[in-house]
């Protein structure tokens, strides 16, 4: 999908902000508790540390790290996080159903925190590089590699309940046939938590449905960071 689905397996969009994915470090396998340390053969290679994940509960998207941030509102149901947060949720509105042959297009939200790969400080230069680094792997995952963005990006700075973060708001464009949409408006926020870490909210909303912008600001607004 752009903002999601089958209609971006089969689209070739193309868009400009792009930066390198990182790979996340394996893990190794802790020892069953109870059981005495058994030797390990070298050449055993370890298993790998599953990525965490969140859940839509209620009314909340709430991060693996229990952080929350509301749903954008009881029309968006559930959908799996597509955007490479850490422990991430995500939530999802059909704008266009079934446009083509089953095919629907629509807005997606998702919550969780900043990949432990992404390097952070909490500086507002280093806010405004997170946010550009996950905003990139974001398009890259929804869209394509190729996904062209249009001119007029927007920075600033924000704060959520008195933690500092940093706003991106793109646009993205659409060339999707049969499908009545020229421009999907991408929004990333990413809040430092006070720990060394930061919150992230990703939206990839409908160039038609500007409304739901400030929506998703006011739901960034209500973040609630866990201790």
């Amino acid at each position: 999908m752009v903002l999601v689905v089958a209609a971006l397996a089969a689209t070739g969009l193309s868009v400009g902000w792009v930066w390198t994915k990182a790979e996340a470090v394996p893990g190794v396998a802790l020892p069953t508790v109870g059981k005495p340390m058994e030797t390990v053969s070298p050449s055993v290679k370890p298993s790998e540390t599953p990525t965490p994940f969140g859940k839509v509960i209620g009314t909340e998207m709430v991060a693996s790290n229990n952080d929350s941030m509301p749903n954008m509102s009881s029309a968006w149901s559930n959908t799996s996080e597509r955007t490479g947060l850490w422990g991430g949720a995500a939530i999802w509105l059909t704008v266009h159903g079934n446009y083509d042959k089953g095919k629907s297009w629509g807005n997606y939200v998702s919550f969780g925190q900043l990949p432990p790969e992404i390097a952070y400080t909490n500086t507002p230069a280093g806010l405004k590089a997170a946010a550009v680094q996950i905003g990139g792997r974001a398009l890259v995952n929804l869209y394509d590699k190729d996904v062209q963005v249009m001119k007029g990006t927007q920075h600033k700075a924000i704060t959520v309940n008195g933690h500092p973060g940093h706003e991106i708001v793109a646009k993205v464009v659409v060339k999707v046939p049969k499908l009545p949409e020229t421009f999907s408006t991408i929004m990333i926020a990413v809040v430092d938590r006070g720990d060394g870490t930061a919150a992230v909210s990703i939206a990839d909303l409908a160039g038609s449905t500007p409304a739901w912008q400030n929506v998703w600001r006011y739901k960034v607004s209500q973040i609630k960071l866990s201790k």
